[in-house]
């Protein structure tokens, strides 16, 4: 990536987000975030109702999927919260995304917080955005290089196939990572009152969670359904997410791009209707999401084209596919990051052979 910085480049975004202001696309959408939470809130209420209903049966595994499905709207209205786009006052987001967050989904909403605003900060900087960061998956050529061991280079050779699979185990490695967090003490570890009330939240998610499972079913059907829902929900969160970045431009440490540019070149929309729009959480309009993180989620939809004219008028590439062409982009940024892996792993065997 080219050094994008340009003497205009700063203007870019303040006209940009004068338009943006003046339409009223920043403004407040209380009652929209009314209907949508007692949808979502009488959706999670309703799917317990069904387990109780359902009781000691193996038509659980069904309510445990669709139980996955809820946490991740749940989930999306923690997001808003956390991007402050729902209410004016800082303390009722904040207090509302560790109800919806540490409480119901088991989640350390101050973690998440930490690490999402450090990606929008940086989204794909292979050096300061966790979501691309040094884990199990490599998402550049220098990741890739260091995967010298048996089991991370058998994943980072078949990553792409290994993608969705690894995803199922996604939910359960946000609940421990969330325990960590709280219950450790680095520098990204909630601090205070709020750790404090973010452990409660764990703990009496876990305690309800675990208990409600046991008072219906049997030790063996809680077990297998948990598992089904943990894993639809990792799966569900995991597919949500990896449309956005996977496979755009990577931002290296000598890059210099202006605020308007790191967002849109390193983001892409989906394209799609209200279903879209729920099924995703608002995050199919990735561009303007990133580019105004506090805009209210049915605001998303009507500054669409403002930005996207925007970008056509200063020559910024705007970038918006199909889901499964999204899917496909990701993949084949994967699969090319494991290449000189597989290329190495089938030389070996020529090299013994001589």
């Amino acid at each position: 990536m080219t050094n994008a910085t340009t003497d205009r480049a700063g203007s870019d975004y303040t006209v940009l987000i004068k338009a943006v202001r003046d339409a009223g696309l920043l403004d407040r959408r209380l009652g929209s975030y009314a209907i949508r939470g007692l949808v979502t809130l009488g959706l999670y209420a309703a799917i317990c109702f069904a387990i109780v209903e359902v009781g000691n049966s193996w038509w659980q595994l069904l309510t445990a999927a669709v139980f996955g499905i809820a946490f991740g709207q749940i989930a999306f209205l923690g997001h808003d919260a956390g991007h402050q786009a729902i209410f004016s006052s800082r303390r009722l987001n904040d207090a509302l995304g560790r109800f919806l967050g540490n409480a119901l989904v088991g989640l350390s909403y101050g973690w998440w917080l930490d690490t999402h605003n450090r990606h929008h900060a940086n989204p794909n900087h292979e050096e300061r955005d966790p979501d691309v960061g040094d884990g199990v998956l490599a998402f550049t050529a220098s990741q890739a290089a260091k995967r010298n061991g048996a089991v991370s280079g058998f994943i980072a050779r078949r990553q792409a196939w290994l993608f969705f699979p690894l995803l199922t185990l996604e939910g359960i490695n946000l609940h421990v990572a969330s325990v960590i967090a709280v219950g450790g003490d680095s520098d990204r570890s909630p601090r205070g009152g709020s750790r404090r009330f973010e452990a409660i939240g764990l703990v009496l998610h876990a305690v309800l969670y675990v208990t409600f499972l046991l008072l219906v079913m049997s030790p063996t059907k809680a077990l297998a359904f948990a598992a089904v829902h943990q894993a639809v929900w990792g799966v569900y969160m995991g597919s949500t997410f990896a449309p956005n970045h996977k496979g755009m431009a990577i931002i290296g440490p000598n890059d210099n791009l202006d605020y308007l540019r790191r967002q849109v070149l390193t983001s892409r929309n989906v394209r799609g209707g209200m279903f879209t729009d729920f099924a995703l959480g608002g995050l199919n309009y990735q561009i303007e999401h990133h580019l105004f993180p506090n805009m209210p989620r049915a605001s998303l939809r009507r500054a669409q084209p403002l930005v996207r004219a925007h970008c056509e008028s200063i020559g910024v590439p705007y970038c918006e596919t199909s889901l499964i062409e999204s899917y496909r982009a990701a993949l084949a940024h994967l699969h090319e990051m494991g290449a000189p892996l597989r290329a190495q792993s089938a030389a070996e065997p020529a090299l013994v052979a001589r």
